[in-house]
């Protein structure tokens, strides 16, 4: 799996509708009227600015953790990575997402996809965890 990168544009607001009181996944209250919220995307998603970026995901070895193909990462490089995180690495010449484990002799950066190996890391390899995924932005 490549990733695409972008930096976030420092400032910007993203303004956009917002129904406070919930959204019922039963049968809808006819007594709820529009409610005229609105609500930054950016303060939602994004906790510390100058640190974050986000990525285009290329590829398919996160799809059991239901990242997909096309999904847009929101990439925090100030989160301590721990195991079992999902982080973006910097591997041998390119980024590449995946689950991380961190062992007691080694690293290793584990797909959810079972049609992808396991990548064990080694002082061979070119390597650094470059930042760690918050929150997928994905179509429906």
């Amino acid at each position: 799996m490549n990733v695409e990168m972008y930096q976030l544009e420092q400032g910007s607001e993203f303004l956009v509708p917002y129904i406070g009181s919930g959204i019922s996944a039963g049968f809808p209250s006819p007594a709820l009227d529009y409610e005229d919220l609105r609500i930054d995307l950016n303060k939602e998603l994004i906790k510390n600015p100058l640190s974050t970026f986000f990525g285009r995901v290329r590829g398919v070895s996160l799809q059991d953790a239901g990242v997909d193909d096309g999904d847009i990462m929101v990439i925090d490089k100030s989160i301590r990575p721990a195991d079992g995180m999902i982080a973006v690495c910097y591997l041998d010449g390119e980024f590449t997402a995946k689950r991380i484990r961190i062992l007691k002799d080694c690293m290793q950066l584990v797909p959810a996809n079972p049609d992808y190996p396991v990548i064990t890391v080694t002082a061979d390899n070119d390597f650094v965890i470059w930042g760690i995924v918050t929150y997928i932005i994905k179509s429906v």
